[in-house]
């Protein structure tokens, strides 16, 4: 409904204590939500209906520490899970929003990063040797805070930087502001995290990042950054991750459309959609999603750990989320649709404080300097719209008629060259997740079952959605709750893949050797993937090594037994062979009576590294069948389960 007069609402907001929110999600209107503020400990604790059983529309700022709930670590800050359970939504036309919000610039004091450039590239360098190469993941989200004073009533600050940010920030997917005691978020998030509307669940990933050049991007400079290999692959990699969590929360997995341009004021980035079908409760879906691998990085339980490692200060609502849930009327399944944005190009203000977290990706082509020119352009965005900075401002020709009108330049996206350049990114990517599916269970093992022990990454829901379009009746059980009970009972084992260094100790490496040793003494059909092939690998008595160079999100066409396959690898170790060795011989048994077992190799030609393995029962693969990196990745898994079984 059309709300009240805007400069009366704003002039109470301004003058009120009661909490509140302003959230701009197109281009016509502003929605004013009030009501009151509810601390919760747990996202199923997110009161979407009251005493009376009434569905309530809820807005909750859920902060990074709900990590915990998935069994993450972090840096617990005691940042509340806060809802605004909304009593009144107005709506409110933009136009005259903007006009009565207030718009004095607000000074700020002190201001800087909290670490300096200098620490942060080393920082960076530490997570690149030690995290990506030993083998601990493969990209990493490691943030520093520009932060600064403000001496101004909170309540101005938020609505003039709101206004700001709707005047001079474009692209975003939400403009907003939350205000609540003690605590201020405004910010224009350019990315969806997840929504979940009449069944269909949504998120976008967005990744690469080029910060324009004085004067705008050209289609010459947009073309440089596109053909860069370090931000192609970053955005395939955080796609991977969140294919991951649709294959857990979709019943269909997850299909891919792009690739688009998310085009903001100061920086342009890379953006797929993924899209599937679910009847879980919103709540479940977000916690399934806890966080975008864009913010924290992947394997997502262990970037929570690196970032634990190397970030000394809790994130706050940084990386979070805000979430809407809206009654949507049903009286079956879901009762309320979900739109979440990712809490980044974030101003918050407590106590007088002015905080921006701020992040880069780091992967194993990053260059320090650069990353630490990126958290600027980031901050940057933020800061220059709210005014805290001087804005960009195009130059205009020397010799321009002042008075000439003004053309309307054409959108760099609709570019032919560009179109092309996005276009292309496509062909490397497995036409298994850009079109759509949904198993029925009629693949060619129907009938049969597998079940997929995780070792703590969960490409292992990827991994089973394919299974069960194969026709396996699949289930995936963590490595530590994994019994003898259940490792016989499956038809099929898929031991699954994880980070680390597969030659260590630790009680996890010690459980998947267990999954391996206890099905090939069986003699029970096994598949043994990354980790797991390696841990295969090493009991067949192949050497195990670190690579020179990661492997992680690396795209290469290698010979799978007589049959060249492109598939994406994401591993920091490798078994390996002598060049030119095609088969391992093992003799089994005890005195007179043994058993000579002969395992076929397939190496690379050069240099031995071991691409995958088969035998009497088993077989393994070190890259990732189920990535969108793997054009054959299908194909490949088929045959290998048709070998085992």
């Amino acid at each position: 409904m059309t709300g009240p007069d805007p400069s009366s609402l704003i002039h109470d907001l301004l003058s009120g204590t009661a909490p509140f929110a302003l959230i701009a999600r197109d281009g016509a209107t502003v929605e004013v939500l009030t009501g009151d503020v509810v601390d919760v400990e747990l996202l199923r604790d997110i009161p979407l209906t009251d005493a009376t059983g009434t569905a309530r529309e809820v807005l909750a700022l859920v902060p990074f520490r709900q990590v915990r709930e998935r069994g993450f670590v972090c840096h617990d800050d005691g940042a509340p899970l806060r809802c605004l359970v909304v009593d009144e939504r107005v709506s409110l036309d933009r136009a005259e929003t903007v006009a009565s919000l207030p718009s004095s610039p607000i000074p700020l004091a002190d201001a800087g990063f909290d670490i300096a450039d200098e620490e942060y590239a080393d920082i960076v360098r530490r997570v690149i040797a030690d995290e990506i190469g030993r083998g601990e993941g493969a990209n990493f989200v490691i943030r520093r805070d520009f932060v600064a004073g403000v001496d101004v009533d909170p309540r101005v600050a938020a609505l003039t930087w709101f206004r700001a940010l709707l005047e001079h920030e474009k692209g975003a997917y939400w403009t907003f502001a939350v205000v609540t005691e003690g605590h201020i978020a405004v910010g224009a998030s350019p990315e969806a995290h997840v929504s979940a509307k009449a069944g269909i669940v949504t998120m976008n990933p967005i990744s690469g990042t080029f910060r324009h050049p004085a004067g705008g991007a050209t289609a010459e400079t947009l073309a440089e950054f596109l053909r860069s290999t370090k931000e192609t692959e970053e955005l395939f990699m955080v796609v991977d991750e969140e294919l991951k969590m649709m294959s857990a929360v979709c019943s269909d997995g997850g299909r891919i459309t792009g690739p688009h341009l998310k085009v903001m004021s100061r920086l342009t980035h890379t953006e797929y959609m993924l899209r599937g079908r679910s009847d879980l409760d919103p709540r479940d879906i977000l916690r399934e999603t806890m966080f975008a691998p864009t913010v924290t990085g992947s394997p997502m339980q262990n970037a929570c750990t690196v970032i634990a490692r190397h970030e000394t200060t809790p994130r706050g609502y940084y990386s979070g989320v805000a979430a809407l849930f809206t009654p949507n009327g049903a009286t079956e399944g879901p009762t309320h649709d979900l739109d979440a944005p990712i809490l980044i190009r974030t101003a918050y203000l407590v106590d007088g404080r002015l905080r921006v977290p701020v992040g880069a990706t780091l992967v194993r082509h990053s260059d320090p300097d650069g990353e630490v020119g990126e958290t600027h352009g980031k901050a940057a965005g933020v800061l220059g719209a709210i005014g805290a900075i001087p804005r960009d401002v195009p130059a205009a020709p020397a010799d321009a008629d002042p008075d000439a009108p003004v053309s309307e330049r054409r959108p760099l996206a609709e570019d032919p060259a560009i179109a092309e350049l996005l276009a292309s990114r496509n062909d490397r990517l497995a036409p298994f997740w850009m079109n759509p599916q949904d198993p029925d269970g009629s693949g060619p093992f129907a009938g049969r079952t597998a079940l997929v022990v995780d070792a703590e990454d969960r490409f292992t829901t990827m991994l089973a959605h394919q299974l069960r379009h194969l026709g396996l009746e699949t289930r995936i059980v963590h490595w530590s709750e994994v019994t003898d009970a259940d490792l016989d009972a499956a038809d099929l084992v898929v031991s699954g893949p994880g980070p680390g260094d597969p030659r260590d100790d630790s009680p996890r490496m010690a459980a998947m050797r267990h999954v391996v040793g206890r099905r090939r003494a069986a003699g029970a059909p096994l598949l043994a993937v990354c980790l797991s092939h390696q841990i295969l690998a090493d009991s067949l008595g192949i050497d195990l090594r670190p690579l020179a160079q990661p492997h992680q999100g690396l795209q290469k066409t290698v010979d799978v037994f007589g049959e060249p396959a492109s598939i994406g690898f994401y591993n920091t170790f490798t078994a390996r062979v002598a060049p030119g060795d095609t088969q391992r011989g093992m003799t089994v048994g005890q005195g007179s009576v043994t058993t000579e077992i002969v395992t076929d190799v397939a190496a690379d030609a050069e240099t031995g590294d071991v691409y995958a393995l088969r035998g009497p029962g088993y077989a393994s693969v070190q890259g990732h069948l189920e990535s969108i990196l793997s054009r054959d990745g299908m194909r490949t898994l088929e045959r290998l389960i048709a070998h085992v079984l």
